[in-house]
């Protein structure tokens, strides 16, 4: 009775003032830190924002509406920059040897930059292909050490060819392509964080974010910094080092099917690719495991043994336009085994990579239908494919010029029935899919500088020369004998793509021979140096046989690298 004529008396303002304020303080109460919090406000700091939705680490300064103050835990001492700044000019003659290159991949993506069609005509596309250009690449690092253990690192890179806006007013994209997107040249080559000696592990670090990828001598995952954008990997990377050995184990996501890039929520809407069948639900992305493994423990020698397992959901029908052989073919489950054995003793250094891949793939084809209708994820084919990389090199220290003698021999597997989805004149397609996969290699270092090999259906062989007349000057030397593994498999360019389609029943396997003279000078203690390269094509059999010419094709370049 008496609690109800106290209410009566009470006016309703002030009752309102009274249980917003009971709310407030109850609030404030839940969202302050127990005693025991692992996270206490420094004293003279407190929180201006009530957190109403819990968050992962206090809110110790609110959101301005304009500037906002500089982090608490910023020092200047700990930030640290890297720059670089290429330009190359590039000459190519007789780039298909006096016929047409094949037609953009909004158009025709089977002979899209090859030198013919695979309709088993030699000769198909006419024309002539000869181009010069110009290539600017700008990379701008920042880099921020919180602790000595816990490491930020983020780089811009604009990779530009000049007069490619095709107005001076546009200084980031070019025009609108025929699918309606622009070209743009700014982007992130990388950003991530590094956290060494993880939770206390002595040797254990975790890299998670945007991020390179090099092992070993690149053959399979390397930098690619020869071109103008090179490779970067989103996922995370944990990496245990010991006196022994060093072992490093990533995931890595290279297709997003079901969620747009920069998308303000993880919430999905649509399937963002136009795919079919099992690609166009959540399942339909690209997948890459690396496990890389250093053996240090044997005198004079690292031994690497290492397995990637590649799983690309893609539908075949939208990523099979070049064959069995198509780079990152879709419907495939690829394993890899390899291992790699660099070796170095005084004035002698060799090397030794073999890899063994397997698994399934499949195939809807245009033509023909190995693997059921168009838009099922059946996979018919068997991967059955190896290769291996040898080098051999002896450095005369003790000479004026210090010379270097090396030998090479690199070998992929082909597939004789690599066109079969594309053309049935090419026979049928089995049940085997024989062609080696390069995934993301540095191709430029490996097969002649002309990039017109990639490890992947071939058989080379070659000799080097290096020597340094001067402490800033080195010069270069490379021969190599160019052909293929398989004569009625394509020949796959240093870029993966078939370069040229192997006419039906060909049996010519040499290539041709190339030439590789360069020249380098480092100014400024190496942070300038200048290039220059020429290099020379001798047409072989296959190339007359295939393509129905007998030019040769020669290729120069000179560039100034500016590194800091």
């Amino acid at each position: 009775m008496f609690t109800d004529i106290t209410l009566r008396l009470i006016p309703l303002g002030l009752l309102a003032r009274f249980w917003a304020a009971a709310v407030l303080l109850t609030t404030f109460l839940a969202s302050a830190p127990p005693v025991q919090a692992a996270f206490e406000v420094p004293e003279g700091e407190r929180i201006t924002n009530i957190i109403v939705i819990g968050r992962g680490i206090p809110l110790k300064e609110q959101y301005e509406l304009f500037d906002p103050k500089i982090g608490r835990n910023f020092d200047i001492k700990n930030l640290w920059i890297r720059a670089d700044l290429r330009v190359r000019p590039e000459y190519r003659n007789n780039l298909c040897f006096g016929g047409g290159i094949g037609s953009s991949p909004l158009t025709n993506a089977q002979n899209a930059g090859s030198c013919n069609d695979p309709t088993g005509v030699a000769n198909s596309l006419p024309g002539r292909a000869n181009d010069s250009f110009v290539q600017q690449m700008t990379r701008l690092g920042i880099g921020y050490d919180l602790s000595p253990d816990v490491n930020f690192y983020f780089e811009f890179i604009d990779s530009r060819t000049w007069g490619g806006n095709q107005d001076p007013i546009a200084h980031t994209c070019g025009p609108a392509l025929a699918s309606g997107k622009s070209s743009c040249s700014l982007g992130i080559r990388a950003g991530y964080m590094l956290v060494r000696n993880f939770a206390g592990i002595q040797g254990l670090g975790i890299k998670a974010g945007r991020q390179y990828l090099v092992f070993g001598d690149q053959s399979l995952l390397g930098h690619f910094d020869w071109a103008n954008t090179g490779f970067s990997f989103d996922g995370i990377m944990t990496n245990y080092s010991t006196k022994f050995m060093d072992s490093s184990f990533g995931w890595f996501r290279l297709a997003e099917t079901d969620l747009p890039q920069g998308a303000a929520v993880g919430s999905g809407g649509p399937n963002v690719y136009a795919g079919t069948g099992q690609s166009k639900n959540a399942h339909g992305d690209v997948d890459m495991l690396v496990f890389y493994n250093q053996i240090k423990a044997v005198p004079w020698s690292l031994v690497e043994p290492f397995y990637i397992y590649y799983k690309n959901n893609l539908d075949a029908n939208n990523s099979n336009a070049q064959g069995l052989g198509t780079p990152k073919h879709g419907n495939q489950t690829r394993h890899v085994l390899g291992n790699r054995i660099a070796v170095k003793k005084g004035g002698l250094d060799l090397s030794n990579e073999i890899v063994y891949q397997f698994g399934q793939m499949g195939d809807t084809g245009g033509t023909v239908e190995p693997c059921g209708a168009t838009g099922t994820q059946y996979k018919c084919f068997h991967i059955n494919a190896w290769a291996t990389r040898n080098w051999i090199g002896y450095t005369f220290y003790e000479w004026v010029w210090k010379p270097r003698f090396a030998l090479n021999f690199d070998y992929a597997s082909g597939d004789s029935r690599a066109n079969c989805t594309l053309n049935p004149a090419y026979g049928s397609c089995g049940g085997t899919a024989n062609t080696f996969e390069n995934f993301y290699p540095t191709n430029h270092i490996h097969m002649g500088y002309m990039d017109v090999m990639a490890w992947k259906n071939t058989l080379t062989w070659s000799a080097n020369f290096q020597a340094r007349p001067t402490r800033d000057d080195h010069i270069e030397v490379w021969y190599t004998n160019l052909n293929l593994a398989n004569a009625r498999d394509n020949w796959y360019r240093a870029s993966q793509g078939v370069y040229v389609f192997s006419k039906v029943g060909n049996t010519t396997n040499h290539i041709g021979d190339e030439l590789d003279f360069t020249w380098t000078h480092m100014f400024m203690e190496g942070k300038l140096a200048f290039q220059t390269s020429f290099s020379y094509l001798f047409t072989g059999p296959y190339i007359r046989e295939n393509l129905g010419t007998n030019k040769d094709q020669t290729w120069a370049y000179a560039q100034f690298w500016l590194n800091f």
